[in-house]
């Protein structure tokens, strides 16, 4: 099953890439899906392919109202943090969930470490960040 969902995502992709819902452009994204070669790592569930998809369902209306947020309300206050990535993740795993991180208005992925981080830029309103991620200098010591 998570062939099927490694080829919709290349496909996805494909699409998102050409802008183009023409039957010969979805004859060649379609080809270019499942000819492009699998790549060799851990098999993930597909148990952690649907949270992470429910993940980006979930994330629609919360980014609507952070974009409302950061409208009505300036947020003056930034930090680049490390988020850490879930154990075992897959390249097209640690895509969405960099997708998921970037869809929201307050936060967006810079850099993906291969030591297993993320680096996130975020903005927030009050005198404290929203998570407790550890700085980039306590992670590089």
């Amino acid at each position: 099953m998570t062939a099927f969902l490694n080829i919709f995502l290349r496909l996805g992709i494909w699409f998102l890439l050409t802008a183009d819902a023409s039957p010969v452009n979805i004859f060649i994204g379609v080809c270019i899906a499942v000819l492009l070669p699998p790549r060799f790592s851990r098999p993930s569930a597909s148990r952690e392919w649907v949270r992470v998809l429910w993940e980006i369902v979930v994330a629609i209306p919360i980014a609507y109202k952070e974009a409302i947020e950061i409208m009505v309300r300036p947020h003056r206050r930034e930090a680049v943090t490390l988020e850490r990535v879930r154990p075992s993740r897959t390249p097209g795993l640690i895509f969405l969930d960099i997708f998921l991180i970037t869809f929201t208005p307050k936060t967006v992925v810079l850099n993906y470490r291969e030591e297993g981080w993320y680096e996130v830029h975020q903005v927030w309103r009050g005198k404290r960040p929203p998570t407790l991620s550890p700085s980039a200098e306590e992670v590089t010591q």
